[in-house]
Formats: structure tokens, sequence, C-alpha cells
């Protein structure tokens, strides 16, 4: 379960299946639909981070270059439903033109604003991992001697 395309596949395809406009609609009305959503969220998100944070030591089932890649083919179908939140013209879920509204915007720009959000966050937060990883791969080795070696 902790294979890297596993683990992508899963996060995106949940991401995915829950922000179709009829499933989401589904779990805005039931709590236990909402419930599900979010711990499916959880452990897909977990699933996610599994093989570039690799909570365990031991053997990798990719090399530690592929890992930046991982992270930035994740942020293509998420930039796709930002985008498309962002910039489609007309509320996509339907239970947020009868909502209550914290903010003095409209339904239409609220989704505006969440789809930007969203494209910026995920972007930001899948790419400074991707970077520091890329900068571990490319840094020179270390010795032990120097590793050892007390600092001045």
């Amino acid at each position: 379960m902790t294979h890297p395309v596993f683990c992508w596949l899963a996060a995106v395809l949940t991401l995915l299946a829950w922000h179709v406009p009829r499933i989401f609609e589904w779990a805005m009305q039931s709590p236990l639909l909402h419930a599900l959503q979010q711990f499916t969220f959880l452990a897909t998100g977990i699933l996610f981070w599994w093989p570039v944070v690799r909570p365990w030591p031991g053997t990798s089932v990719w090399p530690r270059w592929s890992i930046p890649l991982y992270l930035l083919l994740a942020t293509l179908p998420c930039d796709a439903l930002s985008a498309f939140l962002t910039f489609c013209g007309r509320v996509v879920y339907p239970a947020y033109l009868d909502g209550s509204r914290h903010f003095p915007l409209s339904p239409l720009q609220d989704q505006e604003c969440a789809g930007a959000l969203m494209w910026v966050w995920v972007t930001v937060a899948y790419l400074i991992p991707a970077v520091f990883i890329t900068l571990q791969i490319l840094a020179p080795p270390v010795s032990r001697a120097e590793e050892e070696r007390p600092v001045n």
C-alpha cells in the first residue's frame, strides 16, 4: 500500500472524486458521508506523503530522485481542478448558493477565491519539498571524516 504509484493514485483519485458536484453535494447533505469524505482525505493524504517523508528507515521502493517528479506530477490534477473552479464562470456546487455567507462575497466570487487559494497552496505545499529534496540529491556527498570533524 505504500508504493508511490498507489499512494499517488489514491490521493489524486480521492481528491477528484469528492469534487464531482453530485458526490460533493451528497457529502454536504449527510453528516456520515461528510465524515467519510474527511476521513478519506486524511487517509489518502497520509498515504500520499508516505513516499516523500519515509517515516521508517529502510529500503525505498523508488529512488529518491523520483520524488520531486512525484510531487510535480501531483500538482497537475490539483491545478486543473483549481483552475476549473477559479475560471469556470458558474457556481459548481449548488449547496453554496443557499448557504450562509461569512464574507461579503457572492457564491461565485467565493468559489473563485477558494479555487485560487487551493491552486497556490497546493503548488507551494508540493514544490517546497520537491526543491528541498532536489537540493539534497544534488548536494555533494559528505564523507565520514567530515561528519566526525569538530566544528571550530
